[in-house]
């Protein structure tokens, strides 16, 4: 099928060569005329066939609500947009309600698989109407990872529900990243253990603790055993503190994802062997941004893709 695709930064650019693999058109913009298909929002809905499909990665809050605005008054009745940026869900029911205002569908989709999504799929979790989603769903299908569909993909409620969905995904995220990051620590502490890296290694086949982030973090210490190279500086995404304030509005105790969300608050305070393990983790399976070590080290020094940050830039 045919779609548009705004925004091709660290997720969307990826996104978009997932697609046309499978063997869709897509018509990408971007306000960097190197990446971009088109010049402009009107040119893209110019080059896309009515009824249109046309997807959102931008940054989250006013850089997505302002595309949603421009969109609305850009495309036609009988449209659909799909919002799939780290957008908070609270932005979806007025996106939505201006969208159909003008007669254009909506759908929100938390998407999890940072740089490596391209050649393994994506994670996805969709809020909306059902006729909405069913049109979208050979998109879906082609940018999820392969195997059974309800294994990467889940059509999780109502608009706002995709972004609820990836919130809570993010914040569990946060606890998984700092308890292997712990114990990382109390392993470098410790004078018994002389083969960390060979340890965290180990634990990668057959144990109870075996997953991506740890096979991830696998590869960071094999590029650098004692993470030396890395200062302890750990950045948030927002979505971690999100998960929190919904945590305190329905009264459900979040400690772990509560304690990860403060470490990181932490790193930027004092040096910290966890921070690193955390720091190192969120580079290798996002490409986000670190702080290398030593007088010249500043956030951002080796910046990369971030996880369904959606960001253009």
């Amino acid at each position: 099928m045919q779609i548009g695709m705004i925004g091709l930064g660290r997720m969307g650019g990826n996104m978009r060569e997932r697609l046309r693999a499978a063997g869709h058109e897509v018509v990408g913009y971007d306000p960097r005329p190197e990446v971009s298909d088109v010049g402009s929002l009107a040119e893209l809905a110019g080059a896309l066939a009515a009824p249109r499909v046309v997807w959102v990665m931008v940054p989250s809050g006013e850089p997505t609500r302002n595309t949603v605005a421009t969109l609305a008054t850009t495309l036609e009745p009988g449209d659909l947009v799909i919002d799939g940026g780290n957008s908070r869900y609270t932005d979806d029911q007025p996106n939505a309600a201006l969208l159909d205002a003008h007669g254009i569908g909506y759908v929100d989709c938390g998407v999890s698989g940072g740089i490596w999504g391209r050649d393994n799929g994506y994670g996805l979790m969709a809020g909306g109407e059902d006729e909405h989603i069913a049109r979208a769903m050979p998109v879906f299908d082609a940018l999820r990872p392969e195997g059974l569909r309800e294994e990467g993909f889940a059509h999780a409620g109502p608009v706002g529900a995709g972004h609820f969905a990836k919130m809570v995904h993010n914040g569990i995220e946060y606890g998984l990243m700092q308890a292997y990051a712990e114990g990382f620590e109390l392993m470098e502490a410790s004078e018994l253990i002389t083969d960390v890296p060979g340890v965290i290694q180990a634990w990668s086949r057959g144990t109870v603790v075996r997953s991506w982030l740890l096979d991830l973090l696998v590869d960071a210490l094999r590029e650098d055993p004692r993470l030396d190279r890395l200062e302890g500086w750990v950045d948030d995404s927002g979505e971690g503190r999100w998960t929190i304030e919904e945590a305190i509005a329905h009264a459900v105790p979040l400690p772990v994802i509560s304690a990860a969300l403060f470490a990181r608050f932490s790193s930027r305070q004092a040096e910290s062997p966890a921070m690193k393990a955390v720091a190192a983790l969120r580079q290798q399976f996002g490409g986000h941004a670190v702080k290398s070590s030593g007088p010249a080290g500043a956030p951002g020094d080796k910046a990369g893709p971030s996880s369904g940050g959606g960001s253009t830039q």
